[in-house]
């Protein structure tokens, strides 16, 4: 560590990078790896923890689904304290609604099979990293028959909320720390808009705090050399083509569609929908519930922080109002997010 951080030194040059992968974001907040760092070289956290990027609006549709008689909710851990507009899937158990913390969507499958009487309902939070597992737990269902299973789909694409980021202009940055799981499943191609459109280097990177300043280094490397290029610093799991079988199961079940992100507002082919041959098992098709009046904690800078426009700490309400004891922002809540990252493991400036 000491080594790379010596060569990062020895080229004389900072600059600006954001990750954008919730991952990454802890591991450099854990490590403390913006302590060594020089003051020339900031790093910025993007909109990589798929919890915090959900909607409004996706939230209380889940919290509504969880109110409705017969109805078992089955979701990983981190959405079930996010705030709705009012409460939270939390409050929705402990009035008496069934949400069940899981930690595949295979057990989704399983509760479905166990109560063939009451609807199970998979909340389909994620990027590209956990959409292939559920592609193929829809196709099981399929097989296997089974009525009483569906899937409230939130999965968010990387690259066009990327674009979108440097479309608006609202942070300059000189490259991008990019996703070693998201670019594992997809690989490397995806994001050579990087390069083509916005002349952007993008280094794929690893979680190891060695790994991320590795990649800082190749990235400065490449600003010095005046070039743009998408390289791969995870090449122990990550290949150009990334992995075949698990874009075809993809491909398979899902298609692009526009997708509502906090922060970031409705973005085109950003989300996945069902295919026509799967619709049976989309929530949304089963329970056409009407959210209207979403809004988020006055003050929330959540969404600001996810644009990286501002730090966790530059939002008025960080570490009083809103703590992990009390989040009143999905940042605040889960493992991944920018905030809980900030608060847990970073003093303040």
């Amino acid at each position: 560590m000491k080594e790379v951080l010596s060569r990062i030194l020895s080229l004389g040059i900072g600059g600006r990078f954001m990750e954008v992968c919730g991952t990454h974001t802890v591991s450099i907040a854990r490590s403390g790896l913006k302590k060594v760092l020089p003051e020339s070289l900031r790093l910025i956290s993007g909109p990589g923890c798929p919890v915090c990027v959900t909607s409004q609006e996706d939230i209380d549709y889940a919290i509504a689904l969880a109110n409705l008689p017969k109805v078992i909710i089955a979701t990983f851990g981190d959405m079930v304290r996010v705030p709705g507009t009012k409460g939270s899937l939390l409050d929705s158990r402990a009035n008496g609604a069934q949400v069940e913390i899981v930690y595949s969507p295979m057990d989704a499958l399983r509760l479905a099979l166990e109560h063939p009487q009451e609807e199970v309902v998979f909340l389909a939070v994620g990027f590209e990293t956990t959409a292939p597992l559920v592609a193929r737990t829809i196709q099981e269902a399929k097989r296997m028959v089974i009525p009483n299973l569906s899937f409230f789909l939130m999965h968010k694409l990387i690259p066009p909320a990327m674009r979108v980021l440097l479309e608006k202009k609202e942070v300059q940055l000189d490259g991008f720390i990019l996703p070693g799981h998201v670019c594992a499943v997809i690989g490397s191609k995806p994001f050579q808009f990087l390069i083509e459109e916005f002349q952007k280097p993008g280094v794929i990177t690893g979680f190891e705090p060695e790994d991320i300043l590795l990649s800082l280094f190749m990235l400065l490397k490449q600003k010095r050399e005046r070039r743009a290029e998408v390289e791969i610093q995870y090449k122990r799991a990550v290949r150009p083509e990334g992995n075949p079988e698990a874009i075809k199961a993809m491909e398979q079940v899902f298609e692009p569609r526009e997708a509502n992100w906090r922060g970031l507002g409705v973005i085109p082919d950003s989300g996945l929908g069902l295919k026509e041959e799967y619709l049976d098992f989309d929530a949304k098709n089963r329970f056409p519930i009407k959210i209207s009046g979403s809004k988020e904690y006055p003050a929330c800078g959540c969404g600001a922080v996810l644009r990286g426009v501002i730090s966790p700490r530059d939002c008025p309400l960080f570490g009083t109002v809103c703590n992990p004891e009390n989040p009143v922002g999905p940042c605040m809540v889960s493992s991944e997010g920018s905030c809980a990252a900030s608060y847990n493991y970073e003093d303040p400036e």
